[in-house]
């Protein structure tokens, strides 16, 4: 996309990075970001070479949040504008195979950390301030922090994080369990790049049941849960990576999966 887009779309052979592009406002979402992320998560659910997404802001911040002053003319009709595309965004990304990753640094708080916690891995910068702050503006969550959080963290401390809206440290995100890793700013890119390549050269279609299998089990009894493992193997044999994987455990060898 051209310099000017507030998403820009960058492609480096199967990983997709999307980098949110209103650096002066610390990245927080407008409507034209919030439709360009929705048409860029279109075009990666509709492409199944993308075999690992990463997001990332531009500037000081990863995500302020939602933008004050398109919220601010018209509250309400300003919310839907925002939700429908980002909405839509986060369930089409929550589906496909390719496991997405967080790189954030700075800030995120509002929709940036609800849109944050909707990731598979989160690597975070040393310094990185987290705050759900929806509470401090008078309104409730989005972007299915509600759904996240408290699977991540527990329902109690969730309520403490949404209902105080305390700022928390890079230290303690990692503590509670939000963050995979915590870095030096320096070294933020060089491990998402690593961790995103070493995702894009795993088996595709194993890395998109096994995301959505963790995900949904919270909603499943155990014997339910049993029949969507066997569902998803049974498509996972079906791939041309399974047989890789175990040809390759006899030869002693490392597979070379093709995400197909």
């Amino acid at each position: 996309m051209e310099a000017t887009s507030p998403l820009q779309v960058d492609r480096h052979g199967a990983i997709v990075t999307l980098q949110f592009h209103r650096p002066d406002a610390l990245n927080a979402v407008d409507v034209p970001m919030a439709t360009a992320l929705r048409d860029a998560a279109r075009q990666i659910a509709a492409d199944r070479s993308v075999r690992a997404v990463v997001l990332r802001g531009a500037g000081k911040a990863f995500m302020a949040g939602g933008d004050l002053p398109t919220l601010q003319a018209d509250p309400a009709q300003g919310a839907a504008d925002l939700l429908g595309p980002l909405n839509e965004a986060i369930t089409l990304l929550s589906a496909i195979d390719a496991p997405v990753i967080a790189q954030v640094h700075g800030v995120a708080a509002g929709g940036g950390m609800s849109l944050m916690l909707a990731a598979d891995f989160i690597l975070l910068a040393e310094g990185t301030r987290l705050n759900l702050a929806y509470i401090n503006l008078g309104t409730s969550c989005d972007l299915g922090a509600s759904w996240a959080l408290p699977r991540l963290v527990g329902l109690r401390k969730a309520l403490e994080i949404a209902l105080l809206g305390d700022t928390l440290t890079a230290d303690d995100a990692l503590r509670l369990g939000l963050v995979n890793r915590v870095l030096p700013a320096a070294e933020l890119d060089g491990a998402v790049q690593q961790l995103a390549e070493r995702l894009a050269a795993g088996p595709t279609v194993a890395l998109g049941h096994m995301r959505r299998l963790m995900r949904t089990s919270f909603d499943r009894d155990l014997p339910d849960q049993l029949a969507a493992e066997a569902r998803a193997f049974h498509e996972c044999a079906l791939s041309a990576d399974l047989p890789e994987g175990i040809e390759a455990f006899f030869a002693k060898r490392k597979p070379q999966f093709t995400g197909r």
